[in-house]
Formats: structure tokens, sequence, C-alpha cells
């Protein structure tokens, strides 16, 4: 208790030096849980919003399907095996059908997925229920992405062009009948999704498909399709891989700004062992031993990571409280981004993440507190008292 007592009483003393301590010390804290909060919502947004449009409860894939390898689109469609087909009959899956084509916007060729889903399913998130008309035409949907890219609207006519089973080319005109706004990219850029039914007759695949997404894996019979079976976590791979390489980005940011908040209690630790000397010539001198004088030390330093903490809260948490509510706006190019995250990110900040970053500025800031300390094991009571540093 003692200790305790003359470590906040040197605190308080030192007056500025303390709080420019505990403010740089408390940005790099609310630093540190901004960052990790942002990429956490910024996975968490991004995860939701891809198994709510495309992933779902997982896929079985065609043994030659590729998603990585446009080449083998051409051989990545097949009968659907018969434990899938009654799942799909009993609402819990469904099948989606991709084929290569071209689409002639304005008189200009872009290569194209055509996507074919049934369009009474209600596995994904996507409004299959507009390619449900009666017109003569074939009816299509496009993500906002590819409207912007392409400049087709609701409405408009345009050729697409493919390559049936058998290699041979046609064409025909589609009606764009909706477009989806989604913030999931590898549902939207480059995709025309047409009905199933439609799209197996014109590349004459009737009753084959590519892949089929089931509604989720809770109660299913155990299946052993030739299909493989993806499940949600490996699907989500790349989305997981790349938050991590930019946590890796940020974590390189507030390693920096924790070592400027140490470098700051270093010095000032290495400066009051230096100013202070009569102090500690003085307590050793009345019988207090040099490691009690370590720990008075110490236990400042240690102080300075409590303080800091609490003044963040103050000031910080109230900020990061109104960002989860309100979401943080993003620039109007996000979609080079590769993330599923729309107009606003909404950061999420976990307990475990603030009470470890808690945790991790105090110890580090009484450890770097201590280093600096241990001049003091050579001091002489004597040579203290004199204001000499032996």
């Amino acid at each position: 208790m003692v200790t305790l007592k003359l470590a906040i009483r040197n605190l308080i003393g030192a007056g500025l030096r303390t709080w420019l301590n505990v403010i740089v010390l408390s940005f790099a804290f609310l630093a540190i849980i901004t960052t990790q909060g942002l990429l956490q919502g910024m996975n968490e947004q991004a995860a939701r919003a891809m198994i709510e449009a495309e992933v779902a409860g997982g896929q079985f894939w065609h043994p030659g399907y590729d998603p990585y390898d446009p080449l083998t689109l051409e051989e990545a469609h097949g009968p659907i095996p018969q434990e899938l087909l009654e799942l799909i009959q009993n609402s819990a899956a469904t099948p989606v059908l991709i084929i290569q084509g071209s689409v002639y916007p304005g008189g200009r060729m872009r290569t194209v997925l055509l996507k074919g889903i049934d369009p009474i399913q209600e596995i994904i998130a996507i409004p299959s229920h507009f390619l449900a008309t009666g017109s003569q035409t074939t009816p299509a949907i496009i993500g906002n992405r590819m409207a912007r890219n392409t400049g087709l609207q609701i409405g408009d006519l345009v050729t697409i062009q493919w390559r049936d089973r058998y290699g041979t080319f046609d064409a025909q005109d589609i009606e764009i009948v909706q477009i989806m706004q989604t913030s999931v990219p590898t549902i939207d850029n480059g995709q025309i999704w047409l009905p199933l039914g439609r799209l197996q007759e014109l590349a004459e695949m009737s009753g084959e498909a590519t892949m089929v997404i089931l509604s989720g894996t809770k109660n299913l019979p155990a299946i052993t399709s030739a299909w493989p079976f993806q499940n949600v976590d490996m699907l989500l791979k790349d989305l997981n891989d790349m938050v991590a390489s930019k946590s890796l980005g940020s974590t390189i940011f507030y390693l920096l700004l924790m070592f400027l908040a140490m470098l700051a209690i270093f010095d000032t630790q290495v400066l009051a062992v230096f100013r202070r000397r009569k102090e500690i010539g003085t307590l050793m001198a009345l019988g207090m031993t040099r490691w009690r004088v370590i720990s008075i030390f110490t236990v400042e330093g240690g102080i300075h990571g409590v303080v800091a903490v609490l003044v963040g809260a103050v000031y910080g948490f109230p900020l990061l409280w109104y960002f989860t509510r309100v979401g943080w706006a993003l620039p109007s190019n996000t979609d080079s981004y590769g993330f599923a995250i729309g107009e606003k990110l909404f950061p999420v900040f976990p307990i475990s993440l603030i009470l470890g970053t808690a945790l991790l500025v105090m110890i580090v800031t009484t450890i770097v507190s201590f280093l600096p300390l241990q001049r003091i094991l050579k001091l002489k009571p004597t040579a203290a008292l004199r204001g000499r540093a032996q």
C-alpha cells in the first residue's frame, strides 16, 4: 500500500509530463481497438452478405468445376445426383447451371457468365422471382455493378451469345427484367442470371447443373454424392485470407503507435531516475531496499497504462458506440476492395477485444517502465544523496 501511495503521489507531482504520457498511450489504445474493430466488422459484414446471397449452407460442385479456372466451365456440368434431387424437391437446395457467354450492350462485346437458377427458389437472396414471367422474351437479372458497367436498364433488350454442349454457337435477345442491388460482387460482376429451365434448353443441357446450393446443413441426412461438398468455411476462405492480410498490415501500424508510446514511457523513467537521485538515496538511506524503490517506479509506469485505458474509455467509447450505430461511410469506389460490405461499414467491438487490448497496454507499459530501472541496482545511497549517479 505504501508503494502504491508513493507512486500515485509522484505521478501527480509530475503534472503535465504524466498527462502527456497518458494521452499518447490512450491514443494507441484506442487506435488498436478501432483498427481491429473495423476489420472484424468488415469480416462479419462481408461473410453475412456472402452467406445470404451466394454461399447459404454450403454447395455441392460438379467434379469438373473450378471457379478460378474459366476453361473448366465447358465441361463443368452434368446430371444432378439422385440424393441431391431429393433435397431440391424438398426445397432444401437449389441447382445452378453456369456456362460462358458474351453480351453485346451498345454493340460492344463483353464476356459474361450465364447463370441459370430456379425462379421460385428461396435459398439465396437473389430476386429470382422476377424471372418467372410469361413473356416470350427470355427474362434476365443483372446486378447494379453489371448495369453500371454496361449501361443496361430495366426493360432493355440485349443480345447474348453462347455455345451449347456440342460446341455450336447460338445467340438470342434477352430482356432485363430486374437490376438487383447487392453488395456481393461475386454474384454481380460480369454475370447474367436466367431461368434455369430456359438456360438448360438454350445450352441443350436438360436436367444438368454446375452446382447445388444447400439451404443449411442441420437435420440433413448423410449425403454421399459424387459431387464434392464445399462447406461454408471453405467458400469463405478467400474472404478470411484477405481480412487476415489486411489485419497484418494494420498490426504494423498500431505496433508503431505502441512503440512511440512506450518510448515516451521509457524516456520518462530514465529522466525520473536521473532527476530523482536524491529522493532515491533518501529512501535507501531510510532502509528501503533497492528492489522496493524499483517497485515504486515500476508501479508508476503501470499506473500510466491504467489511467490511459480509463481516459481512452472516456473520450473513445462514445465515438466507437456512435460508429457501431450509424456505420462508417465508405467512398464510392469500394467495389475495387473485393469486400461485400456495401456503402457503410459497421465495426464490431467485442468485449474480448477491449479487455485484451487494455491488458496488453498495461502489461507492456509495466515492462517498459521496469527496463530502465536496472541502474538503481548499482546506485550508491551516499552518491545519490549528493546528486551523483555513481
